[in-house]
């Protein structure tokens, strides 16, 4: 039997490690966004897939660890701490931010003739060729960044009515969205060859329809599929996500 490798370093972490599992669920979360952010999935999921989340530094118990305000210096961390991960089958998820860490790692493997997912979910998050529309966030002064934070309901209510707990995140929030705001797409004509499937949120303020549905450029296979909500309908709609992850790749 396969063995869960017991050495991913603190990039990545399993809530419910699963020695028996078939395929691995790697997701990587929104800026500002730790494990936390998918703690639920795994009890959520079928037995025969194993969670694994992305843990960026400067949150959780990685605060005293400076953030990333790179993309690509993000990127080759997690690829160097997934390898001994990629025995077994894989399906990659990025939110936001996440969706284009989660692809960028994807072409990083294909560059090193690593393994490739079975199927890269990018979710709320638009295609990387497609310019984005919305001025930057990162450079905001606090009031008018959180400001900015709550039209896109991303900071939790516990967290905007806690004054000291919010200024504890705003340097992991401030350098995650400067690594997707400053990041530079570099193309390389070579295309996936992994399906892409791409979430929306029907009322995302954010992501048009536009810059989602353009990840079709990047792979032989696209779908999209939207679900009823804002730019966080990961977690508003978090059932009927899962549940399309896994019939998505039950049908692959």
């Amino acid at each position: 039997m396969n063995q869960t490798p017991s050495n991913p370093g603190h990039w990545l972490v399993c809530p419910q490690p699963n020695a028996g599992a078939e395929t691995r669920l790697f997701l990587f979360p929104y800026a500002g966004g730790a494990p936390t952010a998918f703690h639920t999935w795994s009890a959520g999921l079928p037995g025969h897939v194993e969670t694994w989340i992305a843990y960026y530094p400067g949150r959780g118990s990685r605060y005293h660890e400076p953030p990333i305000n790179e993309l690509h210096v993000l990127v080759e961390k997690i690829n160097h701490a997934i390898q001994p991960l990629l025995d077994k089958p894989f399906i990659f998820l990025g939110h936001s931010m996440g969706g284009m860490v989660a692809f960028e790692l994807a072409r990083r493997l294909r560059r090193n003739n690593l393994p490739q997912p079975q199927i890269l979910f990018v979710s709320a998050c638009g295609a990387p060729h497609i310019p984005n529309p919305n001025p930057p966030m990162h450079t905001l002064p606090d009031a008018d960044f959180i400001k900015s934070l709550q039209a896109l309901n991303g900071i939790p209510a516990e967290v905007l009515s806690h004054s000291e707990l919010l200024q504890l995140l705003l340097p992991a929030l401030r350098a995650d969205l400067e690594a997707i705001e400053n990041f530079e797409y570099t193309p390389d004509h070579h295309r996936l060859a992994c399906p892409i499937i791409a979430f929306g949120g029907s009322h995302d303020p954010c992501v048009s329809r536009e810059r989602l549905e353009g990840w079709a450029l990047h792979t032989n296979t696209f779908r999209s599929h939207y679900f009823e909500g804002d730019h966080f309908f990961i977690n508003t709609a978090r059932e009927s996500v899962m549940a399309e992850i896994m019939s998505s790749y039950a049908k692959r």
